[in-house]
């Protein structure tokens, strides 16, 4: 693997980086989701019965206790469920539409990795049939030995590239997957906190 890298030119070291940066981006995303993921919808039917027996007040102190889009979407409901279950509506749907650009965040920067790093291959291809046409000038002669360094150089670069995109792609889908999953969990977060405050006014 090593020997087909360095065979593969210059165009092989900024491809890596776009790989090592949409890893890192990747990274972020997963870090930032299983910390969203302390609180799934388990804690919302609890907290749902918590409001129900003891009141708004100590439901807030358990949210302010835990971390998460679930605990904060709830927290936020509650914070002004003594106006109103519009008012509590219009607060969550404020809060949930944060949350979820909040899930979302850096998401178009692997998209682009993902778009550049096969770019850069093609553009290796180019390149490398560059160097054996002009390899070809040079020796005035058309044989395959003269040709299979700039074709090689072609080659691996532009398979480098695409495996990088798929690495990426497989990848970002896992992340969106999972974000999918929380928007749900989100939605159906209000409808049980609202509910909850509904029964309890």
């Amino acid at each position: 693997m090593v020997d087909f890298f360095q065979n593969g030119g210059i165009f092989m070291w900024p491809i890596l980086g776009i790989l090592v940066i949409g890893l890192a981006f990747v990274g972020e995303r997963l870090y930032h989701l299983v910390r969203a993921m302390a609180t799934k919808f388990e804690f919302a039917v609890s907290l749902s019965s918590q409001i129900e027996k003891e009141g708004f007040e100590e439901a807030k102190k358990t949210c302010e206790a835990n971390v998460g889009p679930v605990a904060n979407l709830c927290y936020n409901a509650l914070d002004v469920a003594n106006q109103g279950v519009d008012v509590a509506e219009k607060t969550v749907e404020q809060t949930a539409g944060i949350e979820m650009s909040s899930l979302e965040k850096n998401m178009t920067w692997i998209s682009l990795c993902i778009a550049t790093a096969p770019m850069l291959g093609f553009l290796g291809t180019v390149w490398g049939m560059i160097q054996a046409f002009n390899d070809i000038k040079m020796a005035n002669d058309i044989s395959p030995a003269v040709v299979a360094g700039g074709i090689s150089v072609a080659l691996l670069t532009t398979a480098f590239g695409l495996v990088v995109a798929v690495i990426l792609q497989i990848l970002q889908n896992a992340v969106m997957y999972i974000i999918d999953n929380q928007i749900v969990t989100l939605q159906k977060t209000t409808t049980t906190i609202l509910n909850s405050i509904s029964k309890r006014r």
